[in-house]
């Protein structure tokens, strides 16, 4: 009989640690990325009573509950934050403890931000890890280090070395008496990040209907950028000439690998001091087979589009991560860098993991080695940019479990009163 108080005492630090978990979850709620913990209960060992072998069993009570943290999928939910991310199936981003000498940690927290040294860390302050661009370059095949983001940086200005037109050329141009031109221009940059608008021109060079039906091209540079003093000079060797046929399909040049190179516009004595500039047209796009930019129809001569490759120096204005967590960084100019990549860890058993506070998890002795690479790769999860994953909690769980471990705590509290009064009435015996 005196065993039940051991049992029923056994019973109610089993129920408090229960409690005390629903407690955690449901203070949880609202936690990004957090991952309810479950109770598991196990009775303790067992005495036989008399010579029956096993007939007659009374247990010793329940053992200390174990806490089990389900990583279950929570529910995705859309951010206005440009740095928040969200784990769409397994792993955990990986991050660096700044007060624990860098030691590793685990996270499905993605609400981040960059501190004032520039580094992207979460909102506890933990550096997030993945591989930072070199020279515009991301090496994933590096271990992953601390990414940074060098806030209010300038990039560089790059001289434009290539400019094209996707345009259409008026099958119905003449040559004689006066030859038909058309005309368009683009904004190029030098090596210092000046402006300057290239023109070029068309000028219909054989009669009309003759086949092939050609046209002579050439470049012109603003005189009024450049200095005289410094020898300024603008060149291009020879008109560049195209040639179509009955469908009006550029047939001359017949490939840029084939062709000669088109002639450039070479540029010196620029007046506010940069380096020469050495302009060519590409006459072909980048699809393979490399496909021709212009035709020869009956229609007015217009251009459908326009590119270069050069950029002014431009400011950093806006820090975003994309789908598959790549950093991307967008500056005054319009362009948009990916400037670093977020890693990722796959741990095969992460049940054996260990909260350490701050919606991070470490390793304990049960994990497995965890595997770091690129999202959606190797069993990893997606990383989904301006989103956030919502906490596991449910509460009308959490409500049940609270109403069942507060009624098993009453029991046994019922199970110690009346053990005391059968002891108490088995005292009065002997008076």
């Amino acid at each position: 009989m005196f065993t039940s108080f051991n049992t029923a005492l056994s019973a109610l630090s089993a129920d408090t640690t229960a409690i005390d978990v629903v407690g955690n979850n449901l203070a949880n709620l609202n936690t990004p990325g957090y991952k309810a913990s479950v109770v598991s209960f196990s009775d303790l060992v067992t005495e036989s009573l008399g010579a029956g072998l096993g007939e007659t069993q009374v247990g010793f009570g329940v053992a200390s509950p174990i806490t089990i943290r389900q990583f279950s999928q929570g529910a995705i939910q859309s951010s206005s934050g440009a740095l928040d991310v969200a784990i769409q199936g397994d792993g955990f981003l990986v991050v660096s403890d700044p007060t624990n000498n860098g030691g590793t940690l685990y996270t499905r927290g993605g609400n981040l931000e960059v501190n004032k040294a520039g580094q992207l860390v979460t909102a506890t302050g933990f550096q997030v890890q993945g591989w930072n661009a070199v020279d515009g370059v991301l090496d994933t095949t590096t271990p992953p280090t601390n990414l940074s983001v060098q806030v209010g940086s300038l990039t560089a200005p790059k001289p434009t070395a290539n400019v094209s037109f996707d345009l259409n050329l008026d099958a119905a141009a003449v040559s004689t008496p006066t030859a038909t031109t058309f005309s368009t221009s683009i904004t190029t940059y030098d090596s210092l990040g000046g402006s300057h608008a290239v023109s070029v021109q068309f000028t219909k060079t054989s009669a009309l209907g003759a086949i092939p039906s050609s046209w002579d091209y050439a470049m012109t540079f603003p005189v009024s950028d450049l200095d005289p003093a410094a020898g300024a000079a603008t060149q291009m060797p020879s008109p560049g000439t195209v040639e179509f046929d009955t469908n009006g399909n550029m047939t001359s040049p017949v490939s840029p690998t084939l062709a000669a190179p088109s002639p450039a516009l070479a540029v010196t004595g620029l007046a506010n001091g940069a380096s020469p500039m050495n302009i060519s047209l590409n006459l072909f796009d980048n699809s393979t087979p490399p496909q021709p930019r212009l035709t020869m129809y009956s229609q007015t001569s217009a251009v459908s589009a326009n590119s270069q490759d050069g950029s002014p120096a431009a400011q950093l204005t806006h820090i975003g991560i994309a789908d598959g967590g790549q950093v991307i960084a967008k500056y005054s100019n319009g362009a948009q860098i990916a400037v670093g990549q977020l890693a990722m860890a796959s741990i095969v058993n992460p049940q054996s993991l260990i909260a350490s506070g701050n919606n991070n998890y470490q390793l304990s002795s049960k994990s497995a080695l965890p595997a770091i690479g690129l999202p959606s790769s190797g069993g990893r999860g997606q990383i989904l940019g301006g989103s956030i994953e919502s906490s596991t909690v449910d509460i009308a769980k959490e409500f049940t479990n609270l109403i069942v471990y507060q009624r098993a705590y009453e029991a046994n509290s019922k199970v110690i009163t009346t053990t005391d009064q059968l002891s108490q009435s088995t005292i009065a015996l002997i008076r």
